[in-house]
């Protein structure tokens, strides 16, 4: 049997306990182009989701054939499941740039590829009070100010970056309004939603009037979306020093967040069970921005951009 004919035969033959004889002929027909590796392991922020189930992993396997397996979960999470090893994966994907760098360079890998950008905003049920006023125009921190407890969610800052976001992002606007204790009134108030990816599940049910939630998992979910400003929504590069101003100390492994511009960035485990398909994996990402742009993501300019030693396999 030619090559192609092998690998169509191995894909089936491992599928025909998990799908219909329909599902097997969309699968030959997919073919394997360039990789005999059935899938690649994907370990990645909550807040992409959407983004690798939806749109990333479908288009990949058209692509090449090669499933992707995804987990998401808050990015301190995803690190520190690599770091102790409970997780095993052959890509990581991080939506804080630095924090990958800073927990798994020296041990793990020595290069990264940003891919794609984001921001920072609140995502709301514009059939609840809170959500009628907002599309009324009042501002949202007044708002904010006279929601009960438990109203609006926010990541847990000591899980993700989304959730430090959320608290930096409360510290930025009580100094760009001059709005004394409303970092503290926030925190004494909001809900911290420990599994990420169900943080505009509450939203939609109409449990939570609001949530402090990136671009895209609004984008998602087709849930109106209010946009910080550029001051604190962290979509800014050039109010990179601005956002540095704050920062968040988790509690569990004590580290320090600055403020910094959303970039989500990935990887290659050098564990990785199958490097090659990661590699191909982050080329993907690298090569395909409006498949990122249709999943509410952003890529600007200077995007993609590679760090470190990059291995030959990923063009930049």
């Amino acid at each position: 049997m030619n090559a192609i004919g092998d690998c169509v035969e191995k894909r089936v033959s491992r599928r025909t306990l998990l799908a219909t004889s329909a599902t097997l002929v969309g699968v030959g027909a997919a073919g394997c182009l360039g990789s005999n590796t059935e899938s690649v392991s994907v370990l990645a922020a909550g807040s992409l989701a959407h983004t690798f189930e939806d749109h990333v992993g479908p288009a990949f396997e058209n692509e090449t054939g090669i499933e992707v397996h995804g987990e998401y979960y808050g990015a301190n999470a995803v690190m520190r499941m690599v770091e102790d090893r409970t997780k095993h994966p052959d890509v990581v994907v991080s939506a804080d740039a630095t924090l990958l760098r800073d927990r798994l360079y020296g041990e793990f890998t020595d290069w990264d590829v940003e891919f794609a950008a984001n921001s920072v905003g609140i995502g709301y049920n514009d059939e609840t009070t809170f959500g009628r006023r907002l599309e009324d125009g009042e501002p949202w921190y007044e708002l904010a100010r006279e929601t009960d407890e438990g109203d609006l969610a926010i990541g847990d800052p000591n899980l993700d970056p989304l959730g430090y976001r959320a608290v930096q992002a409360f510290e930025l606007a009580e100094k760009e309004y001059d709005l004394d204790g409303f970092r503290d009134e926030m925190m004494d108030v909001v809900y911290e939603e420990p599994d990420e990816p169900q943080i505009v599940a509450g939203v939609e049910s109409g449990s939570r009037a609001g949530a402090v939630v990136y671009r895209n998992m609004a984008v998602d979910h087709e849930s109106p979306f209010l946009e910080f400003p550029d001051a604190y929504n962290f979509a800014d590069p050039d109010r990179a020093d601005h956002y540095a101003t704050v920062e968040f100390t988790t509690d569990e492994e004590g580290y320090t967040a600055e403020g910094r511009p959303v970039l989500y960035n990935a990887t290659v485990n050098d564990e990785a069970d199958e490097p090659e398909a990661g590699h191909q994996l982050v080329q993907f990402l690298v090569e395909n921005p409006d498949l990122l742009d249709d999943a509410g993501l952003t890529v600007g300019d200077g995007i993609p951009r590679a760090k470190g030693a990059v291995p030959e396999e990923i063009d930049v």
